[in-house]
């Protein structure tokens, strides 16, 4: 289907950078003259309801909604409808703000058959002339429609696009006849596509969970990472989260085993490209994994007396987050150099002798972040403070075995984690083949005529991934061969028939 795809026998110049040559027998026109636009009208989030009538947001365009819109995360009551402006099939919704440029102008086409509503912050485009509601998704939103956008936006914090800007979107526009063969084909190779992308993303996902059950296991004694057997004696731990762990080992909690404080620190202006290290508490949920061995942030040396110093093994907790699984997150720092925390840290200092790279992988393993979660209080923002955090309980075995374990885990994630990066560079890649593909065929670079006319009947809107997973085991999973050359993005064969 797509090794026999050749350009079009005639081109043209369509006369705009952002299109270059299309096929001869095409138009080439500006939004403005297909059709009309208006400003969407709306209240706002408190006017949603669980049934209803569906409403369209902007913030769902370029969230939610890709090319196309078939059904709706908002509902409306008939009482509240009335406020927000009717859409019908076929119209194309347009975001009129975002946080940047890439998001400004995202769209996508109204495919609902029923009643349905757009609110506020979004442009409608309704075509005069008779298209292909898909076809005009795919071309209003393609790579090089996205890039005529980007340059219409106005602003910094926030980015806007005006109706008077989107009129002179220019799309390239076969006969109605040829724009149904290019959505025959692209959403045939749009399914394949899908397809394959599920199965890695659920790969990573896999291996996500492969690496967090090695970690469990080791610190929590269930296997003896020197032998991989289980160890020859177990005790009862009497704490719910551990289980049993190694008959030699101690469970004790952090307030046995060290001091807690609280950071201290000033605000983000304080940061420089040179100075002491410092860690932020959002870089312990979204940086640091386990172990902290350098810092993305730098403070003055005069304004470092502010911060609370940290020293080598300390670990360092979140003291707050947008969710449960945000909250407690922890590394330990190995750093050593001097280095500081800023404030919304909690600080655990140990006062036994304990091997920093098993501190770092305890307490943050699936058992402790289990405890955490479970003492997190608030709703938009989750909080922790100390007094709950000395009471995590962890597994202490002898220092030589924490030494181990740290080694063993060291190699582990190591390798899990080039695994997980293959695979995700694997997916952007076919994600990158699959924009531009979009874009190839939609500007007329590719001719899909003959493709299109050959492909197999399918249904509207099928769903061929959702169990193909179903019942697999991490220990199923094959990793990705590391030594594939990815250079160049290439259609997988499984999708190419």
């Amino acid at each position: 289907m797509i090794d026999g795809l050749k350009p079009y026998a005639a081109m043209k110049d369509s006369g705009t950078t952002w299109l270059g040559d299309v096929p001869a027998h095409w138009d080439v026109r500006r939004l403005g003259q297909l059709g009309t636009f208006t400003k969407g009208r709306g209240g706002n989030k408190e006017d949603e309801v669980s049934q209803g009538i569906p409403c369209v947001r902007y913030g769902d365009l370029y969230t939610t909604h890709e090319y196309f819109i078939h059904q709706c995360k908002a509902f409306l009551t008939e009482e509240k409808a009335h406020k927000y402006s009717p859409i019908e099939y076929g119209d194309l919704l347009f975001a009129a703000s975002g946080e940047t440029a890439d998001e400004i102008g995202k769209s996508a086409v109204n495919l609902l058959a029923s009643e349905a509503r757009c609110g506020g912050d979004v442009i409608l485009f309704r075509p005069r002339n008779k298209m292909d509601p898909r076809y005009l998704g795919y071309a209003a939103d393609c790579h090089p429609a996205a890039t005529q956008k980007a340059s219409m936006g106005r602003g910094f914090t926030v980015v806007h696009i005006y109706p008077g800007q989107l009129k002179r979107l220019q799309v390239a526009l076969p006969s109605l006849q040829e724009q149904a063969a290019i959505v025959r084909f692209l959403d045939h190779a749009d399914r394949r596509i899908k397809r394959y992308l599920r199965a890695k993303e659920k790969l990573v996902a896999l291996l996500e969970e492969q690496k967090q059950a090695i970690i469990h296991e080791a610190v929590t004694g269930r296997i003896d990472v020197r032998t991989g057997k289980p160890y020859p004696a177990y005790k009862d731990s009497g704490v719910e989260w551990l289980g049993n762990v190694p008959e030699h080992w101690e469970v004790r909690r952090l307030g046995q085993i060290g001091t807690l404080l609280k950071g201290r620190g000033g605000s983000k202006e304080d940061e420089v490209d040179e100075g002491v290290p410092c860690v932020r508490y959002g870089d312990l949920y979204t940086t640091h994994a386990w172990v902290i061995a350098e810092t993305r942030s730098s403070v003055a040396q005069e304004k470092a007396a502010e911060y609370t110093f940290i020293r080598f093994g300390d670990v360092l907790f979140a003291a707050s987050g947008e969710t449960v699984d945000e909250i407690g997150k922890s590394a330990v720092n190995l750093i050593t150099s001097r280095a500081c925390c800023g404030g919304d840290i909690i600080l655990f200092r140990p006062c036994l002798q304990l091997d920093p790279g098993f501190m770092g992988y305890a307490a943050d393993c699936r058992a402790s972040a289990e405890q955490k979660a479970r003492m997190g209080r608030g709703f938009t923002v989750v909080h922790i403070y100390p007094h709950q955090i000395k009471r995590i309980a962890l597994t202490i075995p002898p220092i030589l075995e924490q030494s181990a374990i740290a080694r063993f885990l060291n190699d582990a994630v190591a390798s899990t984690t080039s695994a997980i990066e293959c695979t995700n560079r694997e997916i952007d890649l076919l994600r990158e083949y699959r924009a531009r593909l979009i874009a190839d065929v939609v500007t007329g670079k590719l001719d899909v005529r003959a493709s299109a006319a050959a492909l197999p009947e399918e249904p509207d809107d099928p769903d061929p991934v959702e169990d193909d997973w179903a019942g697999t085991e991490v220990g199923d999973v094959d990793r990705p061969d590391r030594n594939q050359p990815m250079e160049t993005p290439a259609i997988p064969e499984e999708m190419a028939s």
